[in-house]
């Protein structure tokens, strides 16, 4: 067994995946996946293959990939000489085009409803201003007549009992203003950009990521991870999720998903769901809170 091939094994098993497991996550037959980690490279179709397989070997477990194919470079300099012969596993193509057809179907009617469901709640709020609600009316104040003498308002002079009464009628005291609330700025998720194949996403007007995950496929492996101040990774959770599983983080900062199959996840992020793909790939997205 090569030392790569020790290193990517060890990865695996601390991280408790299986050979079937990381198969099926990397849709890399079985006995290539054991040739990998024996260093027994002959077995595999060419030297292309070779680093492409061992670069979803390295994402499936955690590993940096560049690494990872630097050190095989490293120990194996000539590139192997077979002719690539291409052995995946075999599925029936009417099986994968059906699946590949709903998916897309399913993404669209998801997407048209969300389209019409915000153009409804503009014209409810939009009809509502415009139809107005009637003013109240408003009772009529009468004001007090100010007492300057002993004299009412009919000229006659006020007895000594009446005269108290006057003076004992308290002056109105003014109402405080009571301060207006400032609001709170709503949460907005934008994309930002795409860099080295990872979707970055900018979250403002929280002071946490709340990411919640839905697995709408068959399986979907995913490895949470939040991002320190100096950019380093801290894993949160790695898992194998089944379809209509579902999990919930509280993260304080910033944080890094890397997806083994992004058309099997439904990822919403602070109330707002990121579009993370509508193939079977791996997907790799990035949130960068900025806190107010």
């Amino acid at each position: 067994m090569s030392e790569l091939g020790n290193i990517l094994r060890k990865a695996r098993l601390d991280q408790k995946i299986s050979l079937d497991d990381l198969q099926e996550v990397t849709k890399i037959r079985k006995r290539y996946l054991e040739a990998i980690e024996e260093g027994n490279y002959k077995v595999l179709p060419g030297s292309f293959y070779v680093r492409a397989f061992i670069k979803s070997y390295a994402e499936a477990v955690g590993m940096d990939p560049t690494e990872v194919l630097n050190m095989y470079q490293t120990t194996n300099p000539s590139p192997v000489t077979e002719q690539p012969v291409v052995e995946t596993i075999r599925t029936k193509r009417k099986s994968v085009r059906n699946t590949e057809k709903m998916s897309r179907w399913a993404s669209s009617v998801m997407f048209i409803c969300f389209i019409l469901l915000i153009f409804g709640i503009v014209y409810y709020y939009t009809y509502k201003n415009a139809k107005g609600t009637p003013a109240e009316d408003k009772p009529s104040q009468t004001q007090s007549p100010k007492i300057t003498d002993s004299t009412n308002p009919g000229g006659t002079k006020l007895n000594s009992a009446t005269e108290a009464t006057y003076a004992a009628t308290p002056t109105p005291i003014p109402a405080t203003p009571v301060p207006t609330p400032t609001p709170t700025p709503a949460v907005q998720v934008k994309y930002s950009s795409n860099e080295k194949g990872v979707d970055n996403y900018t979250v403002t007007g929280s002071d946490k990521l709340n990411v919640q995950l839905k697995i709408i496929g068959s399986q979907c492996w995913i490895q949470v991870n939040a991002l320190k101040a100096d950019n380093s990774k801290e894993m949160l959770k790695q898992k194998l999720y089944s379809n209509g599983d579902t999990d919930t983080f509280e993260i304080d900062g910033s944080a890094y998903l890397s997806v083994g199959a992004a058309s099997a996840l439904e990822l919403t992020v602070n109330g707002t769901v990121i579009p993370v793909g509508d193939t079977p790939n791996p997907k790799k997205v990035q949130l960068n809170l900025q806190k107010s």
